[in-house]
């Protein structure tokens, strides 16, 4: 053997496999693909999860299933998610970003007080609803006011996003998902959120879903821990539990927990 066939034998080939190999496993997966990628499991019987949790009766800050959300995936710094959503999110986010999908977090964990600032505003009219009215003067009779409030903000206790499962993507608006960017946004979500446990629990009310807040095209939910608490909220949570703000007595003459907290999509549940 020369020395240069044992140049060639011992230098360039295992140089040109190692090429072969690293070429094999950079191709882009397709977003089929990426149905098959394994995601954090969540245990089934959590002690974490009382009424207390699903009213969130806690600061995510301090809880130990929760994290915070880094700001290059957020509007804005200081949102949390449980672990477990936070890590789907990352997953779901690094497919999304490979196909020209940038999904953006504009809302996340919002504990019972955090809600309770949310419904209050909007209760004394300090914060317009989505008609552009001032509740307290549109609407004085105070089911009627819970009522039109009610069309997209949660009373506090009952809200999904108490749960750290729930996210706002992108827009709050229904009309920006409709074309461009936020249409490619959203048939992307709809087509592949369900392949990394995320479901849009707020789709257009009708036979199927005749109850609860207006469609939320922004609105996801992480199910593999989100539908462990729609099940406990259906057997523990009571419309006299809800008090400590302002309109609470509506709760039980609306029914707020049958018919919003339990008015989500099917396939969420």
């Amino acid at each position: 053997m020369t020395s240069k066939e044992s140049y060639f034998i011992f230098r360039i080939i295992p140089i040109l496999l190692f090429l072969s190999f690293t070429a094999g496993c950079n191709q882009s997966h397709s977003p089929n693909q990426s149905r098959n990628v394994e995601l954090p499991q969540p245990s089934v019987k959590s002690p974490e999860f009382t009424t207390g949790y699903i009213m969130g009766k806690f600061n995510p800050a301090d809880h130990k299933d929760f994290v915070v959300i880094d700001s290059i995936y957020a509007d804005r710094p200081g949102l949390y998610l449980r672990k477990d959503t936070y890590a789907a999110f990352l997953q779901m986010h690094a497919v999304a970003k490979s196909k020209g999908i940038n999904l953006i977090i504009r809302s996340a964990t919002r504990n019972f007080e955090y809600q309770k600032g949310i419904w209050e505003r909007k209760w004394t009219g300090k914060t317009k609803i989505e008609n552009g009215k001032d509740a307290s003067l549109a609407y004085p009779e105070p089911k009627e006011r819970a009522l039109a409030i009610l069309r997209y903000s949660s009373m506090p206790g009952t809200s999904r996003h108490h749960w750290g499962t729930d996210i706002d993507l992108n827009s709050f608006d229904n009309d920006w998902f409709a074309e461009g960017d936020g249409l490619a946004i959203y048939n992307w979500l709809v087509e592949f959120g369900p392949s990394f446990g995320f479901c849009q629990p707020y789709t257009p009310k009708g036979s199927d879903r005749p109850f609860g807040y207006e469609e939320e095209k922004w609105h996801w939910s992480y199910t593999p821990v989100s539908s462990q608490l729609t099940n406990l909220a259906s057997s523990a949570l009571k419309n006299d539990m809800l008090s400590g703000f302002d309109g609470d007595t509506t709760a039980s003459d609306i029914d707020v927990i049958s018919k919003y907290v339990l008015g989500v999509n099917k396939a969420c549940r």
